[in-house]
């Protein structure tokens, strides 16, 4: 039987816990809000406490989102939206029977920007776009810069849709006959949307229209990317891809390898930045657009061969005129 004292007790846990989670993350709540953010809080940290005890390759812990619902995390948090209908029409690149490397991390070669915070606005496709954007130019050029997502939010037309969700295939095929802004002449808002609120002209232009040659997807049969298909195109540059991050698992993600089926409905965009092998688990190294704070330091690792959250579907990455070494 469990004491009153033991209650108490955990009471006080889990109060001292809330104060760290606000402290640590700059939240303020006052009255009935504070009290249901509390609840809310207290629920997860028991969802994530339950989890860890179960000994995945993946710990859960809190972090930024510890105190929003899974449906309120869901709905701010993504942005990705399937193409439907008429997409663009892009070349397909294909494993070709070169050899692999056991691994890839792009963020130890010096062309991959530091984590960037979407907040709550549905613009993933934009900073997974501009992930490949800013990786591969930096691989071609040799220049590593930050460039806008704002500018997309705001100039990328139809059927992106701003904070409202977009595509990456569109947004990389719009940045082929358009002048790309640096991110610190066009800085992120986490808001907008509509055309006329473009504000490309005159800003500091990062990467002329005209240096993206082109655009390859590396979906296959049935619209999905074969492991070697991935793995060989992960090897060239770093891969925007969408992945399903609307599990409980993704939202209190802080290390290791998720392994866990978390569904194929896609509805994030994100950026392919390598693959390895961790204690005999093979995995994806992803990086995300939710800030430093969340995940291992904004990054995510995903088992790989599994087609995990549905992460070989639809991969696509932007080519460039000539590449250097790094």
């Amino acid at each position: 039987m469990v004491s009153a004292l033991s209650f108490a007790l955990v009471g006080v846990a889990s109060a001292s816990q809330w104060e760290e989670f606000k402290a640590l993350f700059g939240k303020n709540y006052a009255g009935e809000e504070e009290v249901a953010r509390q609840a809310i809080f207290e629920t997860n940290m028991a969802f994530i406490d339950a989890e860890n005890a179960k000994g995945h390759t993946y710990s859960l812990g809190m972090g930024p989102f510890a105190d929003l619902t899974s449906a309120e995390f869901t709905a701010s948090y993504k942005g990705y939206t399937k193409p439907e209908g008429e997409e663009p029409v892009l070349d397909t690149l294909k494993w070709n029977g070169e050899e692999l490397e056991d691994r890839v991390d792009w963020t130890e070669k010096g062309v991959v920007t530091p984590v960037k915070d979407q907040g709550q606005c549905g613009s993933c496709w934009a900073f997974s776009t501009t992930g490949a954007l800013e990786s591969g130019y930096a691989l071609s050029s040799g220049n590593l810069v930050s460039l806008s997502e704002q500018q997309h939010v705001d100039c990328n037309g139809f059927p992106n849709l701003g904070c409202s969700g977009g595509q990456m295939s569109n947004a990389l095929k719009w940045s082929m006959k358009h002048d790309s802004c640096s991110e610190a002449s066009y800085p992120y808002v986490a808001k907008g949307g509509l055309l006329s609120s473009c504000k490309s002209s005159g800003c500091d232009v990062a990467m002329p229209a005209g240096t993206v040659q082109g655009v390859k997807s590396l979906a296959g049969t049935f619209g999905k990317a074969s492991d070697e298909d991935l793995m060989a195109a992960t090897q060239q540059q770093p891969v925007s891809i969408a992945i399903e991050a609307d599990e409980n698992i993704f939202q209190h993600y802080t290390g290791g390898v998720i392994t866990d089926s978390c569904g194929t409905n896609t509805d994030h965009g994100v950026l392919l930045v390598g693959y390895g092998t961790d204690a005999g688990t093979d995995y994806w190294k992803v990086k995300n657009s939710w800030g430093p704070s969340w995940g291992d330091h904004g990054f995510v690792r995903m088992t790989r061969g599994a087609n995990i959250c549905g992460i070989n579907s639809g991969p696509n990455v932007p080519q460039f005129s000539s590449s250097v070494s790094v």
